[in-house]
């Protein structure tokens, strides 16, 4: 439930962790920072950070951001978190994030606790509806089609999702031959068009 550890930043690399916000911020303060442990996005410092994208304002106002003494940052849209040890932990996409009345749900660390199922080959964690009153669904593919039990594996993964604080409220459970993925990368997860499926599929 934590994410996936992704390692230290490389020397003269910094990287924060920043409250999350769908809208531009300027300048960076440290109002912004999330304590140890706490998710919010990664933005990243260092000479490898472009200044601008081309000819892109807005993209610029959604993803640059200065310091005090005028370097620049890069917003990634990633969310995770930084630990006691200094290290990265990845917990998906910000645009991925699924927001209930009660709570924020973030994508690849909820699809951890599910991944445990040996019948399992990948879930997806979805929101239905509108923010701030999304209901999460989980997308689950499984590694043999035609020798599963879909009732025993529900059964399974509703057990493993109550037994972890983050996953205990996901309770919608649906099957999926094959996951839509981005044709710009073959494996990623096209989680918008899975959530569109998922919203056809539940009253």
């Amino acid at each position: 439930g934590r994410g996936v550890c992704v390692g230290r930043p490389l020397p003269q690399v910094r990287i924060e962790v920043m409250r999350i916000t769908d809208s531009p911020v300027e300048n960076w303060s440290d109002s912004l920072r999330m304590p140890r442990d706490e998710v919010g996005e990664l933005v990243v410092w260092g000479p490898n950070v472009s200044r601008e994208y081309w000819n892109r304002p807005e993209a610029n106002r959604l993803t640059k951001i200065r310091s005090a003494d005028g370097e620049v940052g890069h917003r990634t849209g990633d969310v995770g978190s930084i630990d006691s040890l200094g290290r990265v932990w990845f917990c998906g996409r910000k645009s991925h994030r699924v927001v209930t009345q009660a709570e924020t749900l973030f994508s690849v660390a909820c699809e951890g606790v599910f991944n445990q199922h040996k019948q399992v080959r990948r879930t997806a964690l979805v929101g239905i509806g509108a923010v701030p009153h999304q209901r999460p669904a989980l997308c689950v593919e499984v590694e043999n089609e035609e020798a599963v039990d879909r009732s025993q594996i529900r059964s399974d993964l509703l057990t493993l999702g109550a037994a972890c604080p983050l996953t205990r409220n996901v309770e919608t459970i649906l099957f999926h031959r094959r996951f839509p993925v981005d044709i710009r990368h073959n494996a990623k997860i096209f989680r918008e068009r899975l959530a569109l499926w998922a919203s056809r599929r539940v009253r």
